[in-house]
């Protein structure tokens, strides 16, 4: 299987055509689906297109906010920041069995956002926070979260480099945001058993994919 990875934040153009892959990943980024980009457009465009066209998408923070809006969802801020490890709880449905299985009924999953996505009409809530209501929906083969299943231990160690720049006056203060000591405490663990719940999620999804 061969990959393709389009910086659409760089520059390189939006596909236009989902048909010309098997399956589409959107990942995250510090920008919102309401900012007015050149390439946002394009990108909920090539959502909608991959949804009738029935070829898989998964969409991860900014990614799944970005499938939320296309499929007729909308982007607001949340409540509070949520930025770090936190408990996500399964929303219990057949929808959820199916793409999570065994997994427990609540797990730690990382978080870096702002932001909140309403649940597309004909999408399935699948997990939820304390703090966001929206972790995580499917709609038929296609899957959207809020939080994170794909973090590494450097990419986490390189967000923390950046905590000082946007909530390190909330930390002392709001209980969803954690420190940089708190998020990389234990780390090679918490990301292990974060990769068991991502290699979950992942293999319910590529069973979508097209030849």
């Amino acid at each position: 299987m061969s990959l393709e990875l389009v910086k659409i934040d760089a520059g390189d153009p939006v596909p236009a055509d989902p048909g010309a892959y098997s399956g589409i990943a959107f990942m995250g980024g510090p920008m919102s689906a309401n900012d007015d980009l050149p390439w946002i457009r394009a990108a909920l465009q090539l959502i909608r297109n991959a949804v009738d066209s029935e070829v898989p998408v998964i969409g991860h923070c900014l990614g799944g906010q970005l499938m939320a809006k296309a499929l007729g969802g909308v982007v607001t801020r949340n409540p509070v920041k949520e930025i770090g490890w936190g408990e996500v709880r399964v929303v219990e449905s057949d929808v959820s069995r199916r793409w999570l299985g065994d997994l427990p009924a609540a797990f730690p999953a990382f978080h870096w956002h702002g932001e909140t996505f309403s649940i597309p009409h004909g999408g399935t809530r699948i997990l939820a926070s304390a703090h966001c209501d929206n972790q995580a929906f499917a709609l038929g083969k296609h899957f959207g979260m809020q939080c994170h299943v794909e973090m590494t231990p450097r990419l986490i160690g390189d967000w923390c480099r950046d905590w000082s720049k946007e909530v390190q006056a909330l930390a002392a203060r709001v209980p969803s945001v954690q420190t940089p000591d708190e998020m990389t405490h234990d780390l090679d663990a918490r990301v292990a058993a974060l990769h068991r719940i991502a290699d979950r999620i992942y293999s319910e999804w590529i069973t979508g994919l097209r030849p």
